[in-house]
């Protein structure tokens, strides 16, 4: 079974649904991850929002963005899918999404993301590689990786 899609500005989201991308966010990033930061960072603004629901639960998100506003090219960020449901692989689904989506809405083909390290193997069968030496982000290793 796969998941129903939804792309949308930040201002269409219902409250209900950014409740629910929030909640997700917040139970990967800060609960799961143990890393204290602010998520809502004051970008979600200026995305768009892809989510994909299952039984009407938002079970997977990331924040595309147009060149110029996380890195010079368009990028993909805050990727998630819900812990109770990545038995089926649908990161996978996700990402190929995101490009889609980055590609459709903002005509551009380079992306950037800033990668946790040890998902590289993840993205890179997604078409990334890797560009930059690690660094840390909130504690947590990160690398930049670049695909197009």
């Amino acid at each position: 079974m796969s998941l129903e899609w939804k792309i949308k500005p930040f201002e269409a989201l219902t409250a209900n649904e950014l409740y629910d991308i929030l909640q997700l966010r917040s139970r990967v990033f800060v609960v799961e991850q143990n890393c204290v930061y602010l998520d809502p960072d004051g970008k979600d603004k200026l995305a768009l929002h892809l989510f994909g629901t299952f039984e009407g639960k938002i079970v997977a998100h990331a924040r595309l963005f147009k060149s110029g506003i996380s890195f010079d090219n368009a990028s993909i960020g805050r990727v998630t899918v819900d812990p109770d449901y990545r038995d089926r692989k649908w990161g996978h689904e996700l990402m190929k999404e995101a490009i889609a989506g980055v590609f459709l809405h903002f005509n551009e083909s380079q992306i950037t993301i800033g990668a946790q390290l040890y998902l590289k193997k993840f993205y890179e069968t997604h078409g990334f590689v890797q560009t930059s030496e690690m660094y840390l982000e909130d504690d947590i290793p990160h690398i930049e990786m670049v695909r197009g």
